[in-house]
């Protein structure tokens, strides 16, 4: 046999040996090329950022890659979903916020300068903590009922992270429901919201329980309701919203991922699985769940669908009030 021949035939032979990948594996196993930017678009100290930083070390590790967490607040979280969008790094720069108050900005903002839907992909969900409704120690009021009668009889200045976000219309829902009377002021974030009602300058706040379990526990705040469907074994002693007069009442922070919407699959799928298998181990899950946080994890498709849902609900809220930003 000539040399050539036996040449081309031990080739052939090594590309029958060698696995099959499919090119799907191969554009997954390549990212990521360079450092990961997890953008929270909310200022430090909330629940997204809270999270993020749990999260991006052990990410790193997985990755073996360099994993940054950067704070981008603004306009209710617009501001860093929008430099999310106009990214161009694939899967490298990825937005980590409540993916509820995301799909409430459409409704609000007249002059939104992206689409969440369109120019953003789901990546996965992460964690669920339910609102809680709180006050200042010296507010005499220790249920829904009572601080509804109190604020017809003298003015209570309503905390919320922002005008439109998911907090403030968790709120309005309940005043819609129960004719309270408070008056709302508006933050930038949660962490100032929070700081605000301790010092007394505002007296009622509803933020995510996670970025406010430890004010309460500490007695700076006094819980009055979750806005769970029902009560969470962590703080059996909170009543809900929807036992104390408003059936059926439910609302919270839903942790979840998004990148730029031309982010492919394999990336999307892989960045997703990497994630609900770092919150779900025991120690980060025991961590998040004592602060008030539960596990919730869905795929890309599974947030897709809760993204829409959400969207849809909250618009129906919007509607039937002036709550409409430029």
């Amino acid at each position: 046999m000539n040399p050539s021949k036996r040449q081309f035939l031990g080739s052939a032979a090594a590309l029958c040996l060698t696995p099959w990948v499919p090119a799907w594996a191969q554009q997954s196993s390549e990212w990521p090329t360079r450092p990961v930017r997890i953008i929270v678009p909310y200022p430090p100290g909330g629940s997204s950022d809270i999270i993020a930083r749990i999260l991006a070390p052990r990410l790193a590790e997985a990755l073996k890659q360099t994993v940054v967490v950067e704070n981008k607040p603004g306009a209710n979280g617009n501001l860093g979903a929008g430099l999310v969008v106009q990214s161009a790094q694939e899967g490298h720069t990825v937005l980590l916020c409540d993916v509820g108050a995301l799909a409430i900005s459409p409704s609000v903002y007249t002059k939104l300068t992206f689409d969440p839907s369109k120019d953003l992909r789901a990546v996965g969900m992460l964690a669920y903590s339910p609102h809680v409704l709180a006050v200042h120690p010296d507010v005499p009021a220790k249920t829904v009922q009572e601080l509804v009668a109190l604020s017809k009889k003298q003015r209570l200045n309503f905390a919320v992270t922002a005008i439109g976000s998911a907090p403030h219309l968790a709120a309005v829902a309940v005043q819609q429901a129960t004719g309270a009377q408070w008056e709302y002021v508006p933050y930038k974030g949660g962490s100032q919201a929070v700081t605000d009602t301790i010092g007394g300058q505002t007296q009622v706040i509803m933020n995510g329980l996670l970025a406010t379990l430890p004010h309460i526990k500490a007695g700076k705040l006094r819980p009055i309701a979750i806005s769970k469907s029902e009560r969470m074994q962590l703080v059996p002693d909170i009543p809900t919203i929807s036992e104390q007069g408003v059936a059926g009442f439910e609302s919270g922070t839903w942790q979840g991922v998004m990148a730029p919407v031309a982010t492919t699959d394999p990336v999307a799928n892989r960045l997703s699985t990497l994630m609900a298998q770092i919150v779900n181990q025991p120690d980060v899950k025991a961590q998040l769940n004592e602060q008030g946080a539960e596990i919730v994890t869905r795929n890309p498709a599974e947030l897709a669908q809760f993204f829409s849902s959400e969207r849809a609900r909250w618009a129906k809220v919007v509607q039937s009030t002036d709550i409409r930003l430029d």
